[in-house]
């Protein structure tokens, strides 16, 4: 889940180092590290902690940095060892000669570590990547090759990786190698970049080439060349970069979360431009691959997904059950992949991922693809490893997510979700609730104006944000259709306010988790029109009576129950169904108000990472 930069040229190495890695640290935060080439001496400064710390080191330095024009970085998220200087990145071998970056997981490390002792190599760092280093070096030894070394080693090692290299003996190249990590390469003019992800070259370049799995790299400031792993020169295949650089500003918000946060209503038109006409015209989904006869052929849906994606999935659920009458299942990856997979080719199966590249649905999906089923792929990358595995994609065009907490790109999921769920209502040509769909279609055209008016209208949630901000424990309840956003609104909390909060199903309430109520624990209850508004009331009552603090979040509420509740914030009116996707808004902002009144790096949280490329 680390970032890596890489760049050759003739602008000044450092300053676009530091650049790009100031767009990757929602990959990592813990620590951060460049090595500078120059005249084939090379220069390593790391330092643990934010990126701000390793640049205070770099201004001390300004005479080497000025100089070098080629050169790698990286910033990390902690996997092996603690985030120290010692162990941050950029590593090297005992001669020194060779300095590598690393995103990914070498399994086989400890094995690796054991015959490279014997050979003599002296570890200084716990990390895996400290392995590589000392392996790739060791095969330069026997080649005197960068490229040679770096496709001899690569076949050892086991696990994820993308490497970036540099040799003092070949200081006018950088060698980068992938395998089930991202890495691409930005091509400019007389210049060129490497990069985990888009943010941190999109300023300098469109084009690119996306590097892939089993492949090497050998780059140049005026040349780029790819082999596979047998050492075969393949062709280049240039690519246009789907974003702008305005993308990664935060446009005057205080924070990039709300900004994402505001952005969801103009994402919610994006994804119905074109899909969505009108109530009574059918979805359009040109996206979706399987053909009349093999939609009805679907005898069961997997959803595969990580986080916020796999709360997205469970929304899902409800929606496809109800209304396409297809049987649901939906599993966090990291469950999945651990288990036989039972699939065929009358499964559909649903892989949700912001950005593409989470490690644990990707191996999910890859299991499940070899069961003959049908992939459809919901991401935001549709440059990304999901998006490539798909035989449906469907990309949900919320644009370039930078805060590490989602927001826009759940919203996107859930409208995804809800437009796929139609169109198979259409494609089978069902006739059970098909005014309650017809009035869904509506709905949803409306519901970016009233995301706006949630966003534009906040004094109440940021009072009440500032009322509890001040409480240890939270926790939130919900039925039906509207549990999985108490899991992500309690998820949302805890993640960038360090709040213990808990999502419960509200009739699972006194199935234990009462035992925890007093007037210590504020619970916050999605209280909304349809069939278990009395059964959530009831909840509520149950929980009030322990005198726990109580927050409902309602499109609508009895005069009479109005006293049960502490704090009321209403949402604009609409059915259960699309309930999810207004209610979400609110508890977006309700997190991010408290961990501001906190004083906690909201973009940032610790311990977290955007993009979750490791098992």
């Amino acid at each position: 889940m680390c970032g890596i930069i890489g760049y050759v040229g003739d602008r000044s190495a450092a300053e676009i180092l530091i650049s790009g890695l100031s767009h990757l640290e929602y990959r990592g935060y813990d620590s951060s590290g460049v090595a500078l080439m120059n005249d084939k001496e090379v220069n390593i400064y790391k330092a643990p902690g934010k990126l701000i710390n390793l640049i205070e080191i770099l201004k001390t330095k300004q005479n080497i940095c000025a100089k070098s024009k080629i050169g790698i970085g990286h910033i990390r998220w902690a996997t092996h060892g603690l985030p120290t200087t010692q162990n941050a990145h950029p590593h090297t071998c005992n001669c020194k000669n060779l300095t590598l970056v690393h995103n990914g997981i070498i399994e086989n490390y400890q094995e690796l570590k054991k015959e490279l002792e014997q050979l003599g190599a002296r570890f200084s760092s716990q990390t895996d990547t400290e392995v590589a280093a000392h392996l790739i070096a060791y095969e330069y030894g026997k080649t005197k090759n960068l490229l040679k070394a770096m496709l001899n080693a690569t076949k050892k090692i086991k696990g994820a990786f993308a490497f970036c290299a540099i040799h003092k003996n070949e200081p006018d190249k950088i060698v980068v190698a992938k395998r089930n990590a991202p890495l691409i390469i930005g091509i400019g003019q007389e210049e060129n970049f490497i990069a985990s992800d888009i943010p941190a070259i999109i300023e300098y370049t469109k084009k690119a080439i996306y590097l892939s799995d089993y492949q090497v790299g050998v780059i140049k400031k005026d040349s780029i060349e790819i082999y596979n792993d047998n050492g075969t020169l393949v062709p280049n295949k240039i690519e246009y970069l789907p974003f702008e650089a305005v993308a990664i500003s935060k446009m005057g918000y205080k924070h990039f979360m709300l900004k994402e946060i505001h952005e969801q209503g103009d994402v919610v038109r994006n994804i119905l431009a074109g899909k969505l006409l009108s109530p009574e015209k059918n979805v359009v989904l040109d996206e979706f691959k399987l053909t009349k006869k093999e939609i009805n052929n679907i005898k069961r849906i997997q959803i595969i997904a990580c986080g916020t994606s796999y709360h997205a999935g469970l929304v899902g659920k409800y929606i496809l059950e109800k209304f396409a009458k297809i049987p649901v299942d939906v599993e966090a990856s990291s469950e999945y992949i651990y288990r036989d997979t039972i699939a065929d080719k009358n499964t559909l199966a649903i892989g949700i991922s912001q950005s593409g590249e989470t490690a644990d649905t990707i191996t999910a999906i890859k299991q499940i693809k070899e069961q003959e089923s049908h992939v459809a792929i919901i991401t935001n990358r549709v440059d990304s490893t999901l998006a490539r595995l798909s035989d449906s994609l469907l990309p949900v065009n919320a644009g370039i997510e930078v805060s590490v907490a989602a927001t826009k790109s759940y919203i996107a999921q859930l409208i995804s979700l809800y437009l796929l769920t139609i169109y198979l209502f259409e494609q089978k040509g069902l006739e059970q609730y098909k005014e309650e769909i017809r009035t869904l279609k509506q709905e949803l055209m409306e519901l970016p104006s009233k995301i706006e008016a949630i966003v534009e209208n906040t004094t109440n949630i940021q009072e009440i944000a500032k009322k509890y901000s001040c409480y240890k424990d939270f926790i939130f309840i919900a039925r039906g259709i509207n549990y999985p956003n108490a899991l992500e609104g309690a998820l949302k909390l805890k993640e960038i306010s360090y709040i213990n909060a808990t999502g419960y199903s509200a009739g699972e309430l006194k199935h234990g988790p009462i035992a925890m109520l007093d007037n210590n624990m504020p619970v916050l209850a999605l209280l909304n029109t349809g069939v278990v508004y009395d059964k959530v009331l009831s909840n509520c009552e149950e929980a009030k009576a322990r005198q726990a603090k109580l927050i409902a979040v309602t499109n609508y509420i009895e005069p009479k129950d109005v006293p049960l509740f502490d704090d009321i914030i209403n949402v604009p009116l609409g059915s259960e169904t699309i309930g999810p996707a207004i209610n979400i808004v609110v508890l977006q902002l309700l997190a991010y108000y408290i961990a501001e009144y906190l004083g906690k790096d909201v973009d940032q949280p610790r311990n977290l990472a955007k993009s979750v490329t490791v098992e």
